[in-house]
């Protein structure tokens, strides 16, 4: 796995989301996507920014971008989260975490002198023509919502 740099070509992804469907980065050719990892679905920090993010979905709608989380949870369980908090956002389920990889969001963690496997909380825009634009490693959820969509609406 090799490190993702801004203004390089994003890497291609698939991911089953809603059920049946698939989606993949050649599927919104010509708009942004903001690609946005986190750890597990309806745990505190990653329900607070699913929710942050559907607030803005108009707003990123009206700026010609699409918003998709990606966490390794099943595609049940991704679908029981988003009915819960009514997310207005695509969630995609990478459940063999190839597309973590990827990216390089799958990461070591440390917790209380643990160290384990996990998710890294980042989010990766994309622009309309495939190339990463900008980078937020280790993402402190309150504020990022609003902080990717002002750098949506700068592309």
């Amino acid at each position: 796995m090799s490190e993702i740099l801004e203004n390089t070509p994003a890497p291609a992804f698939s991911l089953e989301t809603d059920g049946e469907d698939q989606v993949s980065l050649a599927d919104f050719a010509g708009k942004a996507v903001v690609l946005y990892f986190y750890p597990k679905a309806d745990t505190p920090g990653c329900t607070t920014e699913g929710l942050d993010f559907s607030a803005l979905a108009a707003q990123f709608a009206a700026a010609n971008a699409v918003v998709v989380g990606v966490s390794r949870d099943p595609i049940k369980k991704l679908d029981r989260f988003k009915a819960k908090h009514e997310l207005r956002v695509i969630l995609g389920s990478d459940e063999d975490g190839a597309v973590c990889e990827a990216y390089g969001t799958w990461v070591q963690k440390k917790l209380y002198g643990r160290e384990y496997m996990g998710v890294e909380r980042a989010t990766f825009l994309i622009d309309g023509k495939g190339v990463v634009r900008k980078i937020w490693h280790n993402v402190k959820v309150k504020g990022h919502a609003d902080a990717v969509l002002s750098a949506v609406q700068t592309l």
